[in-house]
């Protein structure tokens, strides 16, 4: 809830501080809001996968499918990186930076497509903005709940996955790992090494 209050309230901020610049180009432009047109101008509010003015296809399957793999890396990459039992993991003050670099990549690979939603609190929030001050339909495009599918289910799928492999997983295995490594490290300290 509060992700997605903090997103709203973002939203509300980027309405109050570009609506001079907005309806200036809704004007010189002819751009009635709450239009299909006003796509072009509503997805400063959110995530379209039928990017206005594209020439891209992507269906929704595509999308569903990009926004679980973005989001199942991002989270996976963040457990790696933030659990204790992972010992190949870098240094602490290291782990921003990879996850950053993370973020990078993902983006690279599903923002073509999607626009890299990842997050529904972070689609939803300034969505709903857009709806409130009259984009309306054009804040929702796709009736069929392709809006639903792509920005708010297929995150959470994807994290979810994510967070099941890593705990259910890879955290055994490390763990397993760790166990070992110190049973090892204790064997050492207890019988010197006879060289």
């Amino acid at each position: 809830m509060g992700q997605f209050l903090g997103a709203f309230c973002a939203g509300l901020l980027i309405y109050v501080l570009f609506n001079p610049s907005i309806v200036a180009l809704e004007s010189a432009q002819q751009i009635v809001r709450g239009t299909p047109e006003s796509m072009s101008i509503a997805k400063m509010f959110g995530e379209y996968y039928q990017l206005p003015g594209s020439t891209a296809v992507v269906s929704m399957p595509l999308a569903i499918g990009a926004e679980i793999v973005g989001t199942f890396l991002l989270v996976l990459m963040i457990f790696s990186l933030t659990e204790g039992c992972n010992l190949g993991r870098p240094d602490n003050n290291l782990a921003p930076l990879f996850i950053g670099l993370t973020v990078t990549s993902v983006l690279c690979l599903i923002a073509p497509l999607t626009q890299a939603g990842l997050n529904p609190a972070r689609d939803f929030g300034p969505r709903l903005v857009a709806w409130i001050f009259g984009w309306g339909a054009a804040a929702f495009p796709d009736q069929s709940g392709g809006f639903f599918f792509v920005y708010i289910l297929a995150p959470v799928l994807g994290g979810l996955a994510a967070g099941l492999l890593f705990t259910w997983v890879l955290e055994p295995l490390m763990r397993k790992t760790e166990s070992q490594c110190c049973k090892e490290e204790l064997a050492e300290r207890v019988s010197p090494s006879l060289n």
